[in-house]
């Protein structure tokens, strides 16, 4: 005869008592009573319960959030000019795999495990790593929803935003199948903010970000908006190989990409050589016969101020590239700025403005080339046309003047008589002014303020000169501009209409 099982729970002294029997009090020969910690029973419970949901709850709210976001991926890819790619929306986990088991990275593997004697799935794992720690997990939510808006309101805050040379017939013209790549040069930490506000209506950037940010919660962060790590100095061939095969998928795929071709913060104020480290990487695989090509956009960049330009100035006088920042300070720095904000005595970093070039395909200029080094040779016409269009700004170019003179110090006068002759001759050389109202007295009125702000002049009855102390930050400014000056013989390349204002590009609200 069928007797029902019941189940009784009590707690005594912090433990649980569970019985199980008959419904009634007599003893049968399979009851028994088992006494469990409290602790242990939650635990058990809590487990049974994750399991439950994995099993069966999960999977449905996965799939029902997927078809959510794939939606909402389709309205925003018919306002973008450059559609986000089915790459970049694979499932973090699936983009791994195709990498670590990609032919390439399976040879590096084996011979990694060769040279080191290790076993190969030992090499295997350790390239595991290494792509986990590369490969991103694009949030659009997180890039659309957060990083737009959030690099909009930073930039503003900090500084008046511009747009210099912008050839838009040309970045119209481009196919939209192929790969865009911007190259940019690297003055700031702020680039990246900066360019992500600017191309938000129309792209999403995967930049590639160095070491710096891989600490919690930027490396989060970054790998939710799109951005890949990449040791800079890392010469493990299995590491560059892995490296390799993700942009080379990426650049396949049709990701839009940023890059900072000098391979690092610029220390004294110019566009400095290329590295080839990632311009090799996307060549040396490039098929030009291929369906997608790819076009690179030069992008120059400039400020009226660059927030670490102490600390930029500092590495190149004692030849260390490692920033070491007190947290206690830039909380202060960060609380001080605050502060003058709510009593209303805080002033923007002055002008910030950015410029796009003309962009190049590198399907003709491989079949243009005719050198033994087609990396190399790209390199240097892509850093040369990212030279030609950084903007001149009202505050570098002052610093400039008081640089190159031999005199301890100018009047106002003086100073707004070799600016008005250094604007020409910055024009004959092809360079891109981004100047308030056209006016050079109001120009140097706004770059000495913005100086004498920074502590990096001084006025007195001779006139303004620079600090003895605070010569290499004013070199350090003064080179953005010294730069433009080219040989006369190298002609400027065409960099279509000058715009005026960020409203002259399309910019995403949503």
């Amino acid at each position: 005869m069928r007797q029902d099982i019941s189940l009784s729970i009590r707690c005594v002294a912090a433990k649980t008592v569970v019985y199980l029997g008959p419904p009634s009090c007599d003893s049968q020969p399979m009851s028994q009573v088992v006494t469990l910690p409290l602790w242990l029973f939650v635990l058990i419970l809590l487990f049974a319960v994750v399991t439950a949901l994995s099993h069966f709850l999960l999977p449905s709210v996965r799939w029902f959030l997927r078809k959510r976001m794939e939606r909402a991926v389709e309205r925003l890819n018919k306002r973008l000019d450059r559609p986000i790619q089915p790459f970049k929306l694979l499932k973090r986990s699936d983009t791994i795999n195709r990498v670590v088991y990609s032919p390439e990275v399976m040879e590096a593997v084996q011979l990694h495990a060769e040279e080191t004697g290790v076993p190969e799935q030992v090499a295997f794992e350790k390239a595991r790593g290494y792509a986990r720690e590369i490969v991103p997990g694009f949030s659009t939510a997180a890039y659309f929803g957060f990083a737009t808006r959030a690099a909009m309101v930073i930039s503003r805050a900090l500084y008046r935003v511009r747009l210099g040379a912008y050839d838009e017939e040309a970045i119209r013209k481009i196919d939209p199948d192929a790969t865009v790549i911007f190259v940019m040069n690297h003055r700031s930490n702020m680039d990246y903010v900066l360019v992500t506000y600017l191309v938000a209506g129309r792209s999403a950037l995967a930049y590639a970000v160095g070491e710096w940010a891989r600490v919690w919660p930027l490396r989060s962060l970054v790998k939710a908006l799109g951005g890949y790590f990449i040791r800079r100095r890392s010469r493990n061939a299995l590491y560059r190989r892995v490296l390799a095969r993700y942009v080379q998928m990426s650049t396949a795929g049709g990701v839009t990409q940023a890059i900072f071709p000098e391979g690092g913060l610029s220390l004294d104020g110019r566009v400095g050589p290329a590295k080839l480290g990632l311009l090799s990487y996307v060549v040396n695989t490039f098929d030009p016969s291929g369906p997608r090509d790819v076009f690179f956009v030069p992008v120059g960049i400039n400020y009226d101020r660059v927030i670490e330009d102490r600390f930029l100035t500092h590495a190149l006088q004692t030849g260390e590239r490692r920033f070491r920042v007190s947290v206690r300070k830039a909380l202060w720095a960060v609380i001080r700025q605050l502060g003058r904000h709510l009593t209303g005595r805080f002033y923007r970093f002055g002008y910030a403005a950015v410029s796009f070039g003309t962009p190049v395909s590198l399907k003709e200029q491989l079949a243009k080339n005719t050198g033994a080094d087609p990396v190399s040779d790209l390199g240097d016409d892509l850093i040369e046309r990212v030279r030609e269009i950084v903007p001149v700004l009202p505050a570098p170019l002052v610093a400039a003047v008081l640089v190159r003179s031999e005199a301890s110090s100018l009047t106002r006068d003086e100073i707004v008589t070799r600016v008005t002759a250094l604007r020409k001759d910055l024009q004959r050389h092809g360079a891109h002014l981004h100047l308030p109202r056209d006016d050079p007295d109001y120009e140097v009125t706004f770059g000495l303020r913005q100086l004498k702000r920074q502590g990096l002049i001084k006025e007195d009855k001779a006139g303004y000169s620079s600090l003895s102390n605070e010569r290499p930050v004013l070199e350090y400014y003064a080179n953005s501009v010294l730069q433009l000056m080219p040989e006369p013989s190298a002609p400027p390349h065409d960099l279509g209409p000058i715009a005026t204002d960020c409203k002259d590009i399309k910019v995403a609200t949503t």
